[in-house]
């Protein structure tokens, strides 16, 4: 479990830090900044979000998973917020933000086999 959350940090960390480099509303102001957002968002992703997703299940069922997305920008929101000199700028600076998240995740989740369902990267001998 440690080792996953390991994973999760620094694969949030390579997500903001290209957040911070696509997006001009992105303000991230060095490392410390961005390692501290990263962790939060790693332990916001593991505890938080899925606990807002029980709570919100007829909501997220109604909008058949879109209101999963408002969840995801949310945990996003919470990272800025506790995170020092880390700062989006605007509604749609939040929402282009957090796709690039998820896809920089997703990508690196899928290189290393975490995704659910998907086998562990097999290594030539």
């Amino acid at each position: 479990m440690a080792l996953f959350f390991i994973f999760a940090w620094i694969a949030n960390i390579a997500a903001l830090a290209v957040a911070d480099w696509l997006f001009s509303g992105v303000s991230i102001d060095g490392w410390g900044p961005l390692l501290i957002g990263a962790a939060v968002l790693a332990i916001a992703n593991t505890i938080v979000k899925p606990i807002l997703t029980l709570l919100t299940l007829p909501l997220v069922i109604i909008t058949l998973g879109l209101f999963l997305f408002a969840i995801n920008v949310a945990m996003l929101a919470l990272a800025e917020w506790i995170a020092p000199d880390f700062s989006i700028d605007g509604f749609w600076t939040y929402v282009g933000a957090t796709i690039v998240v998820w896809l920089v995740n997703y990508i690196l989740y899928g290189l290393f086999g975490l995704r659910e369902g998907s086998k562990a990267p097999r290594y030539a001998s």
